[in-house]
């Protein structure tokens, strides 16, 4: 197999982004997403990550399964690295990987500072967590939209509404609306109208999970989302503060 430089990067990130449970041995998605893993890292990979991505491998279903798991990523993530390198400029950073709740929040804000007007936070499962540990850290006079399912969002989410107005105020614009169920799929920050990132996790659980990846969608794609969720957001009811 051989892949473009870009393609190599595109596809380890993805496929980072997309980690399923692996400590379960009996998800049949872990077997198909590992030997993902190991042709791509036979391709980015060092000699001594090869090696030990085998011998992880080969004994993930022995007592040490969670270290296995952990070796397994560990190299996953240091072969994106690798590949990041072979890319153009432009093309880097294209993936944040966060291996706990600390770097998840850090790569939120690292997003979330980027914006000067606006940010829309699309997540069909907001809870208030989505407002305390996500939303907040938007940069003070940045106006916050979030778009939520009607049918999954979380009783938090009204409670904690309330209380970002009564805090902030003007300050710190909220809006919050709410769409028809189904209509919303994905978890995104977008930017300005004019930068899209995928979330591997829904906002308000982020601190339960030990790997989130922030994506980076391409100009196209962008484009497509910042438009197609502008029309969603059209359609979708607000939802009172007061």
């Amino acid at each position: 197999m051989s892949l473009t430089a870009a393609a190599l990067y595109y596809q380890l990130g993805s496929l980072i982004a997309q980690t399923p449970e692996l400590t379960d041995p009996a998800d049949r998605q872990a077997d198909a997403w590992i030997e993902r893993a190991c042709e791509l890292v036979e391709l980015a990979g060092g000699l001594a990550d090869k090696i030990q991505l085998r011998v992880a491998t080969e004994n993930l279903d022995g007592r040490p399964r969670a270290h296995n798991v952990q070796t397994i990523r560990a190299i996953v993530q240091r072969a994106l690295v690798k590949a990041e390198r072979n890319v153009p400029a432009p093309m880097q950073g294209a993936f944040i990987v966060a291996n706990n709740a600390f770097d998840a929040f850090a790569a939120v804000r690292r997003v979330l500072a980027s914006a000067e007007a606006e940010v829309l936070l699309v997540d069909p499962n907001a809870d208030g967590n989505t407002l305390t540990d996500v939303a907040v850290l938007a940069p003070d006079r940045v106006a916050v939209r979030l778009l939520a399912d009607r049918a999954r969002r979380k009783q938090t989410l009204a409670s904690a509404s309330r209380r970002w107005r009564q805090q902030f105020g003007e300050a710190r614009p909220l809006f919050v609306h709410l769409a028809d169920p189904d209509v919303v799929r994905d978890t995104l920050i977008l930017v300005d109208g004019a930068r899209a990132w995928a979330s591997s996790q829904p906002f308000g659980e982020i601190t339960r999970f030990n790997g989130t990846t922030l994506v980076r969608m391409p100009g196209e794609a962008t484009r497509a989302l910042v438009a197609d969720y502008a029309a969603k957001w059209d359609a979708a009811e607000p939802f009172g503060l007061g």
